[in-house]
């Protein structure tokens, strides 16, 4: 189910006996709980609605900004905001994939798309991000020491090349992403030689989409902080101190949030495929009734961004309320 599913099984069934191992990349069948299914494509549903719009906004609001000038940050939120748009269509495929019982309806050629398009979008989501948060660094550490700073330019070839970065993480799905059909059910995956080549693929996406960017992330907030207090930066005005702090906060608290729940679930199938940790039941019933909520979460993260990155901003905000204060005059 999407980029962050991780637990197809192979099953093998006798008459009161069900014999499961890890061998592929999908979200398991819960046979029968309707509520839990509407429940999971109800949230993708808002999610997509909220991202939409909140990325809409942003793209529209960075446009109107262009004639005062942009910054390298407005670019970065532009592509960021781009790239969660792109990603927001990709959600009401997975409702209905949800809605269905995690059986995927659509075939084979929109699995292929529908998840490359998935992966793409939250390997390019993670790499702006990043890059974020190493150019806010920068920027303020190069405006006080008159050193080379992050041009417009640079900026947009910055993004470019984490979009081709992105693109080489994500060769594994374009060549893998398949369906296979499981006691009747034809679910959306990614179809590997062997059980090693997943959790390898595992390995990789918590490694370049989760561990590297947080500790990059964390890092550059905690040295724009140390930088601001150490060059005494709005040392007399507590309040904006506060609101930088607060922002770095939800800055990392927010990733981490959306994203560490489903990494931990992917690490614990990573675990059990090298018989580090042995199969359990715990491990069925957290896949297959809290796996998805995970997912859903770290796919909401799509409609935060445009609000944690934007819209905190008090010119966006003025921008916002201007266009919302137009659109109801014009209604």
């Amino acid at each position: 189910m999407g980029f962050n599913s991780s637990a197809a099984l192979s099953w093998n069934a006798t008459q009161n006996d069900l014999t499961v191992s890890v061998a592929d990349d999908a979200t398991i069948p819960t046979y029968g709980l309707v509520s839990f299914q509407i429940v999971i494509a109800v949230i993708y549903s808002l999610v997509c609605t909220v991202g939409l719009l909140g990325n809409f906004f942003v793209m529209y609001l960075i446009r109107v900004k262009k004639a005062s000038g942009l910054t390298a940050i407005d670019i970065f939120v532009f592509c960021l905001a781009l790239s969660d748009f792109q990603f927001a269509f990709t959600l009401p495929f997975w409702a209905g994939d949800a809605i269905m019982d995690f059986s995927w309806p659509f075939g084979y050629p929109m699995c292929k798309i529908v998840l490359t398009m998935t992966v793409l979008s939250v390997y390019y989501n993670v790499f702006l991000l990043t890059a974020m948060a190493v150019a806010r660094y920068w920027l303020v550490a190069s405006a006080l020491s008159l050193k080379c700073t992050v041009s417009t330019s640079v900026a947009k070839w910055i993004s470019f090349a984490l979009w081709l970065l992105a693109l080489v993480a994500t060769i594994p799905t374009i060549i893998f992403a398949n369906t296979k059909e499981v006691l009747g059910d034809e679910l959306c995956l990614l179809k590997f030689p062997g059980k090693k080549w997943l959790a390898i693929y595992h390995i990789q996406r918590i490694t370049i989409a989760f561990f590297i960017p947080l500790v990059v992330i964390s890092t550059s907030y905690i040295l724009l902080l140390n930088f601001l207090r150490q060059h005494n930066v709005n040392a007399n005005n507590q309040q904006r101190q506060s609101k930088i702090t607060n922002s770095v906060q939800l800055v990392i608290i927010v990733f981490l949030v959306c994203w560490f729940p489903n990494h931990a679930g992917v690490l614990w199938g990573v675990l059990m495929k090298f018989e580090v940790v042995q199969w359990s039941d715990a491990y069925y019933y957290f896949h297959t009734y809290v796996y998805p909520i995970t997912i859903c979460l770290a796919h909401s993260n799509s409609c935060l961004n445009p609000v944690i990155y934007c819209l905190m901003r008090k010119e966006f905000r003025k921008s916002l309320k201007a266009l919302l204060r137009s659109l109801i005059t014009f209604s």
